[in-house]
């Protein structure tokens, strides 16, 4: 039986204000623009990821506008607070936990989408997931190249990732971006880790970190996460079957004309039998839930 799904990544704002010039000139999609394509892709709600940065933006949304729209669309949005880690003081002293308990307080269930263009392993970027961690809040991340791009920057193979799963082995990161799921395959280059890569998957960085380490769960939303789970069927199929507790079914829709097969292929599979309806279940929707309820940390 199909279900309603959970969209664990979604971007949007009140007013239109100032268009995104280098993409389709369109700008995000309101509420009501987000419940027609809902609607339509069998999807309850979504989670709003505040775009707070300078990096990746053409205005600010803030967390205090994201707030008002989940309490005036309840039936449709849920959200993550956004911080930035150069906020306060600009240093790996700065103390995120009073801000991130007021957001909290006000049904904030995340810290992300984290795009600030810093070193992964940065101190102060360190500094917010301890506090992120302290405060049971999980975190998504975009992964960037250094200089003319957004996004925390790591290297081809992940290993700054690497080294953060291990300092906070008690927080939850949901990766995400092209940088992030090009490394489903051990082929990935310097070029294929910038757009969408093609063709066969030989199980690569990824799905090792995530083999090793039980706090990285995979944000699918994006042309970055579908393409990784489309790419090779079978190959995809089996992926999700193993970390069917730590995916999450997502869309990154910034603009009314996105369009994302991801929900349609998730219904094929599982009414043809290629998915198992646990996995399904888990991935559409009940490892959102336990996420947003916070029972992962019980």
């Amino acid at each position: 039986m199909l279900v309603k799904k959970i969209d664990i990544h979604v971007h949007t704002s009140r007013t239109k204000g100032f268009p995104r010039i280098h993409s389709d000139n369109s700008s995000y999609a309101s509420p009501e623009e987000l419940r027609i394509k809902y609607n339509a892709w069998g999807i309850e709600k979504g989670v709003v990821l505040p775009s707070i940065g300078s990096e990746c933006a053409y205005r600010a949304v803030t967390n205090e506008e994201i707030h008002e729209l989940v309490r005036d669309y309840p039936e449709t949005l849920d959200w993550f607070c956004n911080i930035d880690p150069r906020w306060m003081k600009n240093d790996e002293t700065s103390n995120f936990t009073p801000m991130i308990e007021y957001y909290k307080s006000l049904g904030a269930k995340g810290v992300g989408e984290i795009c600030s263009n810093l070193y992964f392993d940065d101190p102060r970027v360190w500094n917010l997931f301890r506090h992120c961690e302290a405060c049971q809040m999980p975190v998504t991340f975009h992964i960037g190249n250094m200089g003319g791009d957004y996004g925390l920057v790591d290297e081809l193979g992940l290993p700054r990732l690497e080294k953060t799963l291990k300092e906070f082995p008690n927080l939850i990161f949901l990766g995400h971006s092209q940088k992030f799921w090009a490394e489903i395959s051990a082929d990935c280059t310097e070029e294929g880790r910038l757009g969408y890569p093609e063709g066969p998957v030989t199980p690569g960085r990824v799905v090792e970190l995530m083999r090793k380490y039980k706090n990285l769960h995979g944000d699918l939303s994006a042309g970055s996460g579908g393409n990784a789970i489309m790419r090779d069927p079978e190959f995809g199929l089996s992926f999700m079957e193993e970390f069917q507790d730590r995916l999450y079914f997502g869309t990154d829709i910034c603009s009314p004309h996105n369009e994302f097969p991801l929900s349609g292929y998730l219904d094929d599979a599982v009414q043809n039998g290629k998915l198992s309806e646990a996995a399904y279940r888990k991935i559409s929707r009940e490892n959102a839930l336990k996420l947003l309820n916070r029972e992962l940390y019980k």
